[in-house]
């Protein structure tokens, strides 16, 4: 089969990962492709942002056009366990960076960022997908990609930079994709109406984490157009009470939860009928190989709780974004210490707290009746998402210092 395309990275994925890698590595000189199987805009999970990501937007010149959408601002997050409350503002965090961000409908933001990198120069074919890829030793690649008119054509290429998220592109043709030993968990939910948002005094600059029983939480994510997203999580089984249609099941949810109740009570759907998804952990054997390198979901993605899928995207787009500049700079990278090692350090504090939310060890710290300040500002710079800073204890210990933590105020509460 013929070349149809020569270019020095290819880019899977038009989603926030793929773009910001794009984007960086078009600016320094490099010919860019991007593929993507979708037709833009598509609706994913990850609504609510973390500061984090804001300097991956930035450097990838994107913050003016997301600017421009006017989406919700993100200041914090307030977490709810009946009439317990604890609320972090991220202007109070440990680690010094951005203290806000968005809260945004995906389908309107990734379109955005998609636009962004065309207007910035960048070529990006939707609805179109990898069917085959092919290394040689040198690292540089052909890819077979069906149009979307069906035909086949390829692609060369120098190096591969994989965001294809959920599709798992190289994981999947390479056989690297593995499980991440986290529980199935599954999420029902919806874009509701939202007019007595007011009544309820319900800042729209918070992302709302409400406990609705040990297993289960609600996510509650305000947006600037007065409509709001809501979400169920929990394990499986906790859904099969609740029968019916898919939109009569989302509605004995809301009344269920009585701050919802209130708030969502025959409010109109801004969808036909709620969505459904499941099983959504995994990982992969590596995050790099010869020729290419993994960003974003394709590496690994734990779970909603704490939005930290879409920092996990752009940061490991923007680092490894300029790893690959490094590399045509003719350097040497150290891919599994650079972008690997470094990587994962930042899933596995994620993941101690995403474990820790749910055994229940991080409930004792967020609703003790006294709070550390100091710790609470440590532990919401973890929230803000920066998770590599290792000058916060609650970084650099973080499985140590969360349950030590932990224990202490359950004791501290047993006491009084």
């Amino acid at each position: 089969m013929s070349i149809n395309k020569e270019v020095d990275v290819l880019v899977i994925g038009a989603g926030p990962s793929g773009t910001i890698a794009a984007s960086i590595v078009h600016k320094a000189g490099l010919s860019v492709q991007v593929v993507e199987k979708m037709l833009f805009p598509r609706f994913v999970i990850g609504e609510s942002l973390l500061p984090r990501c804001m300097e991956a937007l930035d450097e990838a010149g994107f913050l003016d056009a997301v600017k421009a959408k006017g989406f919700q601002r993100k200041d914090g997050a307030k977490f709810v366990w009946g009439d317990k409350l604890c609320d972090f503002n991220f202007s109070q965090q440990f680690t010094h960076g951005w203290e806000w961000t968005w809260q945004v409908q995906r389908a309107e933001f990734d379109k955005t960022l998609a636009d962004e990198c065309e207007r910035q120069g960048v070529p990006v074919e939707y609805e179109t997908e990898v069917t085959d890829i092919k290394i040689d030793d040198k690292g540089h690649s052909v890819t077979t990609i069906k149009t979307k008119d069906g035909s086949l054509e390829t692609i060369k290429a120098k190096f591969i930079i994989d965001g294809s998220g959920y599709g798992r592109v190289i994981p999947r043709l390479f056989g690297l994709e593995k499980s991440s030993g986290q529980h199935s968990r599954k999420a029902m939910f919806c874009h509701l109406q939202d007019p007595r948002r007011s009544e309820v005094a319900s800042e729209p600059n918070r992302i709302i984490i409400c406990v609705h029983d040990l297993d289960t939480w609600i996510w509650v994510i305000p947006f600037s157009n007065g409509t709001t997203s809501v979400g169920y999580v929990g394990k499986p089984e906790f859904f099969e009470k609740y029968t019916g249609t898919p939109e009569a099941q989302f509605r004995q949810l809301l009344a269920a939860e009585p701050i919802l109740k209130e708030r969502f009570d025959g409010v109109s759907l801004v969808w036909n009928e709620p969505r459904s998804l499941q099983s959504w952990s995994s990982t992969t054997e590596t995050f790099y190989g010869n020729g290419f390198v993994l960003t974003g979901n394709v590496t690994e993605f734990l779970d909603p709780v704490f939005s930290s899928g879409v920092t996990l995207a752009s940061v490991s787009a923007q680092t490894a974004a300029n790893l690959v500049i490094r590399h045509f700079k003719g350097e040497q990278v150290d891919w599994e210490n650079e972008y690997m090692k470094f990587m994962q350090r930042g899933i596995d504090v994620f993941r101690t707290y995403v474990n820790t939310w749910y055994d229940g060890t991080l409930f004792n710290i967020f609703f003790a009746e006294e709070r550390n300040e100091d710790i609470m500002n440590k532990i919401c710079s973890v929230l803000a998402g920066y998770v590599w800073d290792e000058t916060n204890p609650f970084v650099r210990n973080h499985e140590k210092n969360v349950r030590t933590l932990g224990k202490y105020m359950s004791k501290a509460t047993i006491d009084k």
